[in-house]
C-alpha cells in the first residue's frame, strides 16, 4: 500500500460547506459565503501550499474568468495580504490550460483553450515534464476526474456553515478507492484544511 509517487500529480482544491455543498442550491454563482472564511490564515496557507508545487493550473471556463477576472487585480492593491499576491503572480505566469467547448480564443496569457473530454486532457498533461497539475475549485472538472480515479491528492476546506441543498461534490458512483490524511489544520472561524493523498 503506498502513496502516489512520481510524474506529476494531479492535485485537486475545492471548498465545501459543512453539509456537503460547494454551491447554493438557488443561485450556484454566488461564493458570498466562502468569503468571511477564505481570508483566514488557515484558507491562505492550505492554497499556498497546493500551488507552490504546481506549474499548471486546470480550470474549466466558468470558473477560469471569474479567477483570471479577479485575480490578477490583487496584484500591487495596497494592503493586500502577502500571500495572496503570490498565488495571484503564480496563477498569472502559470501555464494554464482551460476546458471549453465555447471560447474561440484564450483572452488569458499563457493559456491553452482544449476542447476534449477532461480525462484526456489530463493524461496528456501527466505525460509532459512540469510540476503538479491543480485543479482550482472547478467542481466539474474534479467530478470527471474523481470519476476516473485521476486525483492523486485531494485538497478541502470546509467551511462551518449549512447551504442547506444545492450540488455536492462526491456523488454516488465514484470508484472505491481509500486516502490517507497527509496535512490538517483548523483555524479561525471553525475553518478546517483537509489534504488527502490517494493510496495506490
Amino acid at each position: 500500500m503506498t502513496t502516489q509517487t512520481g510524474g506529476r500529480r494531479v492535485v485537486t482544491n475545492m471548498a465545501l460547506s459543512l453539509d456537503g455543498h460547494y454551491a447554493r442550491p438557488d443561485r450556484p454563482e454566488d461564493m458570498s459565503w466562502v468569503m468571511p472564511y477564505a481570508h483566514t490564515d488557515v484558507a491562505r496557507d492550505h492554497l499556498t501550499a497546493l500551488w507552490e508545487p504546481a506549474t499548471t493550473a486546470l480550470l474549466g471556463r466558468v470558473n477560469a474568468e471569474g479567477f483570471l477576472a479577479f485575480w490578477p487585480t490583487v496584484i500591487g492593491a495596497e494592503g493586500v495580504d502577502p500571500r495572496d499576491e503570490r498565488f495571484a503572480r503564480w496563477l498569472v505566469d502559470a501555464d494554464k490550460v482551460v476546458l471549453s467547448s465555447t471560447l474561440g480564443a484564450a483572452p488569458w496569457e499563457r493559456t491553452t483553450l482544449v476542447d476534449k473530454p477532461t480525462a484526456e486532457v489530463v493524461t496528456d498533461l501527466k505525460e509532459t515534464e512540469g510540476g503538479d497539475i491543480l485543479v482550482l475549485s472547478s467542481a466539474r472538472v474534479i467530478k470527471d476526474l474523481l470519476a476516473a480515479d485521476m486525483v492523486d491528492r485531494l485538497a478541502l476546506t470546509v467551511f462551518p456553515v449549512f447551504l442547506g441543498g444545492g450540488p455536492r461534490l462526491f456523488d454516488d458512483g465514484l470508484p472505491a478507492a481509500r486516502w490517507t490524511l497527509t496535512r490538517q489544520a483548523a483555524g479561525e472561524h471553525g475553518t478546517l484544511s483537509l489534504v488527502y493523498d490517494r493510496v495506490r
